[in-house]
């Protein structure tokens, strides 16, 4: 019989938390978890012992100019790339940690700006996801941005935090070529174009 998976098997009642700490705590942090959870046989699972990096959560925004037909993406130095020995400038959307408290909206105009220069005039959510359940908390709240590209330019981001951020404008086509030629590594970036690729049309008619 055919299963449709709309709704998870569980719910958090199903996980039982036997302890957590903290055992490193700095730019990120990692927390300790014993844990055991329902199998779908009806058991128990033995304990499980996991290191969670508490990464963060994270708005993504794809600026889209409409009229130009143009997405803005930047290019930055990724030390995760490096010490994986991949090339580490790495072109990408626009991302920025959201702070406790803060709208996502006011997030995502707020890293436009720094990181490109540009103001957002309007935005819509493409979607949301977790980055990599297995080992992080991590979660992604994706957007599409209307912006003008027409003075899309230049070194942007934050001195105080050692950003270096070159703004790269390019045709919709061309960063769908990038896509499809596997210029594009950045799993958020990825996810980020490919969702704004489904409905380009869309927001090209709809946003001029």
């Amino acid at each position: 019989m055919t299963k449709k998976f709309d709704t998870p098997s569980f719910s958090a009642d199903a996980v039982e938390v036997l302890e957590k700490d903290t055992p490193f705590k700095g730019y990120f942090q990692i927390d300790h978890y014993n844990l055991r959870h329902k199998f779908f046989d009806g058991g128990w699972s033995p304990t499980v012992s996991r290191e969670i990096f508490e990464r963060g959560h994270v708005v993504a925004v794809v600026p889209y100019d409409p009229v130009r037909d143009e997405l803005v993406l930047i290019e930055q130095f990724r030390p995760g790339a490096y010490a994986a020995g991949w090339e580490p400038w790495l072109i990408e959307i626009v991302a920025g940690i959201i702070e406790p408290n803060e709208d996502l909206e006011e997030v995502a105009r707020r890293e436009t700006v720094e990181e490109t220069g540009l103001e957002v005039k309007e935005l819509e959510l493409l979607g949301r996801y977790l980055s990599s359940p297995g080992g992080s908390t991590e979660s992604v709240e994706t957007y599409c941005a209307k912006i003008d590209a027409t003075n899309a330019e230049g070194i942007h981001g934050l001195q105080d935090e050692g950003e270096d951020i070159r703004v790269v404008n390019v045709l919709a086509s061309d960063a769908f070529e990038l896509l499809d030629n596997g210029r594009i590594t950045n799993g958020m970036t990825l996810i980020g174009l490919e969702w704004f690729r489904k409905r380009h049309q869309e927001f090209r008619t709809n946003w001029k």
